[in-house]
């Protein structure tokens, strides 16, 4: 299963919000910093209301939603590529996750400390980058001593480490994270082996308080400070900010769905910005979900971006991928506007689909397939 890191400075909203999104009291959740010292993991269900619609549709006896992986990773600190705050413990956490989800403040509070006096979430963000950074300099510089010898002694494999590193530590040097450089193909099986922190994709979690969770849900540049961060994720990589309220989060997690539904109305929201950043996070790490639905079950099956149908086949069963004969494939939307799989094939939706097909997210499909003994 893949794993998103809950990373950020030292009382940022990280625990709790780690809190929020398993559903758990597994974190810590305290006024001081390294409260949280070995990484908190929790399996969290991905939130998908097409379930709920097409248990309808099949008279399903349950529904099974996928999961994700997070870890709730102890706060870094200026220097923690150096050691400070025991930094290289931290950064090893890191560096076992596959995406990373960067918690910035975005609030005032006096009475909740924050590390370095202020609050600048553009300031935070720069700090953590800069010490994965330097992590991924130092940890490629030693790659680079062990490679050298064996590159002059004729080894190609060794050689070509040595000129992706000499292209990569400039870039790095230059305050750019290894991600923003394009890579080949073939050169980026190569770097995967490096295992870079700047490499893996991040989405920042902006953390308002409760009384500004409405009006920056409905407009993310009514709060500046994440309008500065919004600003900041998509020059320097593309990448997306969400705003979510840790502490609310944390509250609703207490309640029941139809509870914690009335409660986010009564605030003016629409949703959950835990919902809407553990569906960012999937996304991110380069997941889809195809369904299958039945009179025993509605499920959601996690696949990666791509993937053909024999390997969607072969998550529900290995037998499923050695023996695929075809798909049958109808889209959710259209299965939920024609209201079911007969009326989709009279209209020319429900389609046979064979090895090459690949599979689209909210996909429903029920596979054919011959095993011979």
């Amino acid at each position: 299963m893949l794993k998103a890191g809950i990373v950020g400075l030292p009382n940022v909203g990280k625990s709790t919000l780690f809190n929020a999104v398993t559903r758990t009291r597994k974190a810590e959740a305290a006024n001081y910093p390294f409260c949280t010292i070995d990484p908190n993991v929790g399996i969290v269900t991905v939130p998908d209301p097409r379930l709920a619609v097409l248990s309808k549709i099949s008279g399903s006896q349950k529904l099974v939603p996928t999961a994700i992986e997070f870890v709730d990773i102890a706060g870094l600190v200026k220097g923690a590529s150096e050691g400070a705050g025991l930094g290289n413990q931290f950064l090893a956490n890191i560096r076992e996750t596959d995406a990373i989800v960067q918690v910035v403040r975005c609030f005032e509070n006096d009475d909740i400390i924050h590390e370095l006096g202020s609050v600048d979430p553009v300031r935070d963000i720069e700090i953590i980058n800069a010490e994965l950074i330097l992590a991924d300099m130092a940890s490629l510089e030693k790659r680079r001593v062990s490679r050298e010898k064996k590159a002059k002694g004729g080894d190609k494999e060794a050689k070509k480490e040595v000129e992706l590193i000499d292209l990569i530590l400039p870039h790095l040097d230059q305050g750019k994270p290894a991600l923003t450089l394009q890579f080949s193909d073939e050169d980026s099986v190569i770097v995967k082996d490096f295992f870079l922190l700047s490499m893996k994709r991040t989405i920042y979690a902006c953390n308002v308080s409760e009384d500004e969770l409405a009006a920056t849900t409905a407009d993310p540049d009514t709060n500046p400070l994440v309008a500065r961060v919004r600003k900041f994720a998509a020059e320097h990589s593309g990448s997306e900010a969400v705003v979510i309220s840790a502490r609310i989060e944390e509250e609703l997690s207490e309640l029941s769905q139809e509870e914690a539904a009335e409660f986010l109305a009564d605030m003016g929201v629409s949703d959950s910005g835990v919902s809407a950043l553990i569906r960012a996070v999937y996304h991110l790490l380069g997941l889809r979900t195809y369904l299958t639905t039945g009179v025993q079950e509605t499920r959601a099956w996690t696949i990666h971006e791509g993937d053909k149908a024999p390997a969607a086949a072969g998550v529900i069963h290995s037998d499923f991928e050695r023996g695929f004969i075809a798909a049958e494939v109808v889209h959710y939307d259209d299965l939920v506007t024609l209201g079911s799989k007969n009326a989709c094939k009279e209209a020319g939706k429900l389609r046979i689909e064979g090895k090459e097909y690949v599979v689209k997210d909210g996909d429903v499909i029920e596979f054919r397939f011959n095993v011979s003994k």
